[in-house]
């Protein structure tokens, strides 16, 4: 009889713990394997860490340990799901993370694969019918037959359902002519592209960048270079050499519209050894990408954040472009950050880490300045172009504005109509969708809040709906007040969507496309947008930040930021990082052809040091300046930190177990932690839940990692209040 030590599917950190099932079957049960079980009147899946065997019948076992054990309800799988790399790496990132190893399974598992019930109704193998010709003699044979057959033999092997009516295959089959057999059906194909015939010759500056990463003793190197510098075609000669030498590559973007031309870059200088992975893909196209990965039939693995864990063996080199967005973060368990991730499963293979930036990251570019990373750089863009010139517009001064409007200055909404005058085109963005931030009442004041986590409401023109961009609620646009009942309802701000309405009404010729997540809910609109711009079908695009980044369009002269200082009222201690890098990668999206490119940037901080730099593309003279606010404020990458979310629906308990985990940990470690709070967090209360967070900052974290993650075992379910630990939190 086996004792299978099983991981419950449930998330949590208080359940974060193998519990002993027993199983007496004709299956031999591995680590690996998953389980159906009984947890407490539940039917839930399990994953199997441990095995262990017992001569011991149930009731002596029981007897032995002082407990009832089950045994499990069935098997599901047939060989184990991760192989020895993943299987350590899911404990490293679990211990790392301070996260339930069953969330981090869940995280790097497809959902097919995943340790959950709702797997078992995830896609399977799908088959389809295939015929081929094993005699191509058609002597005796009906015309229809002989048709089939003459349909069948050059092409090698044809689809049942398209070689000819069934009872004539049938015929053909008996007559010993054909046979059939069962094929594994492709539902997802990888673009194909005409291969390039000769790779394009490197410049000096990438030849030099290319020998520094080379001959960089470091694993880990950061490739720094400006917008248009052909970062990308470092990427692709390195992954040339990579994979001569037998070995495989791993290319992760930080944004999903960015993977199709990526895949194109890779697939034009490499053929079919690709695959790719990401959100957008469908279950059933996910599932069979991962396990055309794990079987060995693709070199080239791309895709967005979650692709860090793709089942890839022999790995010699992981690539990040565009390292310092902050997608590549987990906003929930188990929070994990795929740099630490890659920098993980390098350190298995002896591979190394490639982190492309224009705008690195603070902690990147410090690590690369002390030596811990190598460093390579592109200071100049492909044959020496020039950068856009940048112009900053002070919203302040409403003089400047065009008439009855609180969107365009008069000099960007010239700098557009000089564009389309010269068929060029042009990028604007804003970081915010929808057509209105917030809704309000004007006789009252009352502004429309989620019922659910109470944040600002936006107003949506394109469906005439309020929604919630935190947690997703959706209602109606209201007709009046439930405060006061006035009718006197405004919208008020703007975004993505009003933009766009504002364009039309100034440029009516002008043909404009919008890009934001809510366009990209419908799959495919993404890169159908994209391609479509860069074939001139749009004269300009609107968007969010995902137009921002990593784009090449050569066409585009003109760029403007509509509101580029938005960034700066977030919450956060990465605000002006952020603002500098967006303003930064912006403004490189203009003038990458053969045209001189122009940048306006629209901002009520005109002279705050991340949009002037942002600019400027000043990026030493930013990092310097930044980091001297987080040395006074304490902050990354002068410290590590630790944000401890509590949530219970007890708001009493929720506040005294955090508390109670401060005072713990103080008590421990009084001379090497900052605790900042228990504070209300902006989203205070979720459904029935509240919410408290705790900030733990300290320089020693591998003294106080441990630690936490004791503590958050220790008092997790507690008078019911669940605690997650987000390590190395962006926002805070």
């Amino acid at each position: 009889m086996q004792v299978l030590s099983v991981l419950i599917q449930h998330a949590k950190t208080s359940l974060d713990r193998p519990f002993s099932y027993l199983y007496d079957g004709p299956i031999q049960v591995q680590p690996g394997f998953r389980v159906m079980v009984d947890f407490h009147g539940q039917k839930l899946m399990g994953f199997v860490e441990a095995v262990d065997t017992t001569s011991l019948s149930k009731p002596e076992f029981d007897q032995l340990n002082g407990f009832d054990t089950s045994f499990v309800s069935s098997v599901v799988d047939e060989v184990p799901l991760l192989n020895d790399e993943l299987n350590q790496l899911c404990q490293e990132v679990s211990e790392y993370y301070i996260a339930p190893k069953i969330s981090v399974l869940q995280a790097m598992l497809p959902s097919s694969l995943r340790p959950a019930v709702s797997a078992l109704k995830g896609p399977k193998i799908a088959y389809e019918w295939w015929v081929e010709a094993i005699d191509s003699n058609d002597e005796g044979l009906t015309d229809k037959q002989k048709e089939a057959l003459r349909l069948i033999v050059p092409n090698g092997a044809v689809l049942k359902k398209e070689a000819g009516s069934p009872a004539v295959l049938e015929n053909l089959k008996k007559a010993g002519r054909i046979r059939f057999f069962k094929k594994e059906k492709e539902r997802f194909l990888v673009p194909e592209y005409e291969k390039e015939q000769k790779p394009r010759e490197l410049t000096i500056g990438q030849k030099e960048a290319m020998k520094a990463i080379q001959e960089a003793p470091q694993d880990v190197v950061l490739l720094q270079g400006v917008t248009g510098s052909g970062k990308t075609e470092v990427y692709l000669h390195l992954s040339e050499i990579y994979l001569s030498q037998g070995k495989n590559i791993l290319m992760l973007v930080p944004e999903i519209s960015l993977t199709p031309i990526m895949v194109e870059y890779f697939s034009r200088r490499f053929g079919d050894k690709i695959a790719i992975l990401h959100s957008e893909l469908t279950p059933a196209e996910k599932y069979d990408e991962y396990r055309r990965i794990a079987r060995g039939d693709a070199r080239i693995v791309v895709g967005a954040r979650s692709a860090v864990f793709a089942p890839l063996e022999n790995i010699g080199l992981i690539i990040l472009d565009e390292e310092h967005v902050e997608s590549y973060k987990q906003d929930n368990l188990p929070y994990y950050h795929a740099r630490e991730v890659a920098i993980m499963r390098a350190k298995h293979f002896g591979a190394k880490v490639i982190l492309g930036s224009a705008t690195p990251s603070l902690e990147t570019k410090i690590r690369a300045y002390k030596g811990r990373y190598g460093y390579a750089s592109l200071p100049q863009r492909i044959n020496a172009k020039a950068l856009p010139t940048t112009r900053i517009i002070d919203l302040r001064d409403r003089r400047i504005m065009m008439p009855r409007d609180t969107v365009f200055s008069r000099i960007l909404h010239d700098a557009i109509a000089l564009r389309l005058q010269r068929k060029e085109q042009v990028i604007l963005l804003i970081n915010r969708r929808g057509y209105s931030s917030f809704v309000t009442c004007a006789s009252c004041g009352h502004i429309f809040t989620c019922p659910s986590c109470h944040s600002n409401l936006t107003y949506h023109r394109n469906d005439e709906l309020l929604k919630c961009h935190h947690c997703g609620f959706v209602t109606a646009y209201p007709e009046t007040c439930p405060q006061c009942g006035s009718t006197k309802i405004q919208r008020v701000g703007f975004g993505t969507e009003r933009i766009v309405k504002v364009l039309g009404e100034y440029f009516p010729e002008a043909r404009i496309g919008r890009l934001d997540s809510d366009v990209g809910k419908v799959r495919k609109n993404v890169p159908k947008i994209l391609q479509e711009f860069r074939e001139f079908k749009y004269d300009i695009l609107v968007g969010t930040q995902m137009i921002a980044k990593g784009h090449d369009f050569p066409n585009v002269t003109l760029v403007g930021m509509v509101l580029a200082d938005i960034g700066l009222s977030s919450p956060t201690y990465r605000a002006s990082e952020r603002t500098f890098q967006l303003i930064t990668q912006a403004v490189g999206r203009s003038g990458r052809g053969d045209k001189v490119g122009e940048a306006f940037i629209q901002s009520y901080n005109p002279f705050h040091y991340a949009v002037t730099l942002g600019a400027k593309q000043d990026y030493e003279t930013f990092f310097a300046r930044e980091m001297q606010q987080r040395k006074i404020a304490l902050m990354p990458p002068y410290m590590f930190l630790f944000a401890l979310k509590f949530s219970c629906k007890s708001e009493e308990r929720c506040v005294k177990a955090a508390v109670e985990f401060k005072e713990a940990i103080e008590g421990e470690f009084a001379q090497d932690v900052v605790c900042v709070g228990p504070v209300v967090p902006y989203l205070a209360i979720v459904g029935d839940y509240h919410k408290r967070s705790l900030l733990v900052k300290t320089r020693k974290h591998e003294l106080i990692r441990p630690r936490l993650f004791e503590l958050t075992r220790a008092l997790s379910g507690k008078g019911g209040v669940d605690i997650e630990c987000d390590v190395d939190p962006l926002d805070c």
